[in-house]
């Protein structure tokens, strides 16, 4: 049954392949969320209080993404907004370790499977360039609508690091230890009436617009889709930032994050103040 789908798929991909060989371009709205764990002690910390942090986490996590798109290439970026509330108060702080901020661009070619993804982080800006890499989907038969669009189920399972939780009460935690890994399984919607074999974010590599995500606690769903608008679209590979590929780029990364959660984590022998509480980190 697999196999009959996806011979249908393709075949289905081609007839729309050739029909808009043309200038064929959209822009794809994308609203994105990430579910995040915080537990605090419910006898030392006013439950209003904490129902507030969670709303507040919850809005640092939610953004919108526009993927402006043509058969060959794509740039993803955050859409502008006011900026997100700092989450905090009581004694309490979430620090955001890495980059994912509003100038971000992340420029895909999928023909030449590549791409180049300029990131302000810590506020010194790089351009990670490197090599699409290949992701193995298995095409299901199961089927649904998202908006006006019939969209098919695809699947593929990656190794991450295993979720871990952080207290406030932790102070031994080695930074060097190498993370427990464990299986996931990311599912994607995509429509073959959209003939790119694109996707937010770096999801890509299905006969059609992948129009959904969901990727452990990270979900992303396109909102709107604009095919052939009127004002041609303009997709700029960016240039500015220091290069780096995305090994030395992962690396840098882990350096800093090392480096900011020995500054904000507890030390030894530090006194509590009562208002434990632990964070999820996974997903």
């Amino acid at each position: 049954m697999t196999t009959i789908i996806r011979v249908l798929v393709l075949a289905l991909t081609a007839v729309f392949t050739t029909v808009g060989a043309q200038d064929f371009q959209g822009v794809a709205t994308y609203k994105t969320q990430r579910r995040i764990d915080v537990k605090i002690d419910s006898t030392k910390v006013d439950a209003g209080m904490h129902a507030k942090m969670m709303e507040m986490m919850k809005k640092q996590f939610q953004k919108t993404f526009k993927l402006t798109f043509n058969k060959e290439a794509s740039i993803y970026k955050q859409d502008e907004e006011l900026s997100k509330p700092q989450v905090g108060g009581g004694g309490f702080e979430v620090v955001m370790i890495g980059g994912g901020g509003g100038g971000d661009v992340l420029y895909k070619n999928t023909k030449e499977q590549r791409y180049a993804e300029q990131v302000d982080t810590y506020g010194k800006i790089f351009l990670v360039k490197d090599a699409i890499e290949k992701i193995d989907w298995e095409l299901g038969s199961e089927t649904k609508y998202i908006g006006e669009y019939p969209c098919y189920k695809a699947t593929y399972t990656k190794m991450v690091p295993k979720t871990i939780e952080m207290t406030s009460e932790d102070g031994e935690i080695d930074l060097d230890a190498e993370p427990e890994m464990e299986e996931r399984t990311v599912t994607a919607w995509y429509t073959p009436q959209i003939p790119v074999n694109n996707g937010p974010d770096d999801y890509q590599g299905l006969p059609g617009l992948i129009l959904e995500i969901h990727d452990g606690k990270l979900t992303i769903v396109c909102s709107k889709i604009v095919l052939n608008p009127k004002e041609k679209v303009e997709i700029t590979e960016p240039t500015k930032g220091k290069e780096v590929s995305r090994e030395k780029y992962e690396e840098i990364m882990e350096k800093k994050a090392k480096e900011m959660m020995e500054r904000y984590r507890p030390k030894k022998g530090d006194r509590n103040d009562g208002s434990s509480f632990s964070i999820s980190i996974g997903g």
